[in-house]
């Protein structure tokens, strides 16, 4: 597993369920193509797992 997770929104969350949009919140990502890097842990994991659809991931 690699130290840290380079996390990307790519898709508008405007129809998402609430919960998918509070998700992208607490990631970090407020606009669109905009990037957050964040710890490569479980809970982060399970939060990108919740919102695939809306995110690209890249190890660093």
């Amino acid at each position: 597993m690699a130290d840290k997770l380079k996390i990307t929104l790519v898709k508008s969350p405007i129809g998402a369920i609430p919960k998918h949009k509070a998700t992208i919140t607490a990631l970090g990502l407020k606009k669109l193509n905009k990037t957050a890097e964040m710890p490569d842990n479980a809970a982060i994991r399970g939060m990108i797992k919740q919102v695939t659809h809306l995110v690209k991931v890249e190890e660093i």
